[in-house]
């Protein structure tokens, strides 16, 4: 019986069933971020409960009965409308450098900007009341929901980390944003409903920055950190299916034969089947042994950090047993 050989499209098709599984796989990473998904909820609502306290202590509610019949009563007056970003501060100490370079403490006015859309900034050291996420946040938390969407990709932003903007990306992120939503509808509007209060003032919060005291400050802070670790969660856990999809694709690429391609999927706790498979000519590249490709990509996941022998002892490995395959 001959050996079927491959061709790109065959190569493509186990790639994309590769990813999935490796989605699907139980590892530190993955339990790491669906972890970190299962507390957002909490997170975002007890600090809410914090920005509301805070707010109404400034604005009470006997504050916004009467600036709401104001404003019906006046058509000049518009002075309180729904919101869900603030400006918090308290009075603090900050070190202070004069022209000599020595350092002083004196005391500030310690402010930032908290804002609990869904696509608010998590950046605690970017205080601009237009500040917006790149939608990281969003991507993370509602993966599932924009993995079910045909022209959707959740992980995106962590595919195209470090490269210019570009077509590809653009579509991407376009239709992502375009089914979470914002303020008209999806999942973006429920949760921009969700955190919004009655407020007196101007529309640029900075103008109507909040005392809070230090400790209602730093809580907050924390929960800006909190959401961050979510999105580096999701990050290093898609980033470590990527690293390992690389070797996978070196690998498919440099196969000839279809059992090759079999052998590295059933080594990596996949087991696919010849009927699965369109089959077509192809001519490949450099051979993978399937079994050491296995192991090199096993042992991409959960990663420690290695010694430098380590590292050379396991190169020196991998090229024997490169040479006595070939």
């Amino acid at each position: 019986m001959s050996r079927i050989r491959l061709n790109q499209e065959y190569r493509n098709k186990i790639a994309n069933r590769m990813r999935v599984h490796l989605e699907q796989e139980d590892t530190v990473e993955k339990q790491k971020y669906d972890s970190l998904k299962a507390e957002q909820i909490d997170i975002n609502d007890n600090a809410w409960k914090m920005a509301e306290k805070i707010v109404r202590r400034h604005y009470t509610e006997d504050d916004v009965e009467k600036a709401y019949y104001l404003q019906n009563k006046f058509e000049n007056v518009s002075t309180i409308a729904k919101d869900s970003c603030f400006h918090f501060h308290y009075m603090g100490k900050k070190e202070e450098k004069d022209y000599d370079n020595n350092v002083s403490i004196v005391d500030a006015n310690i402010e930032s900007h908290f804002d609990f859309k869904l696509n608010g900034s998590i950046d605690v050291d970017n205080n601009s009341s237009y500040a917006r996420d790149d939608n990281g946040y969003g991507y993370a938390l509602f993966r599932d929901e924009l993995k079910a969407q045909e022209d959707c990709n959740p992980d995106i932003l962590i595919e195209q980390d470090g490269k210019e903007n570009n077509p590809h990306k653009t579509k991407y992120v376009e239709k992502n944003n375009d089914y979470l939503g914002n303020e008209d509808k999806g999942y973006g509007k429920q949760w921009n409903d969700k955190y919004q209060l009655d407020l007196i003032g101007r529309d640029y919060c900075r103008d109507r920055s909040i005392a809070c005291s230090e400790d209602e400050y730093m809580f907050l802070i924390n929960w800006k950190n909190e959401k961050s670790k979510f999105v580096m969660a999701h990050h290093n856990w898609i980033k470590s299916i990527l690293d390992q999809m690389k070797e996978i694709k070196l690998g498919l690429k440099g196969y000839k034969y279809l059992d090759e391609a079999i052998e590295l999927s059933t080594e990596l706790g996949l087991n696919l089947t010849d009927a699965e498979i369109v089959r077509t000519n192809s001519t490949g590249l450099t051979i993978y042994n399937p079994k050491n490709l296995a192991d090199r990509i096993k042992g991409m996941k959960n990663k420690k950090v290695k010694t430098k022998a380590e590292k050379i002892a396991e190169r020196l490995l991998y090229e024997q047993q490169n040479q006595a395959v070939n």
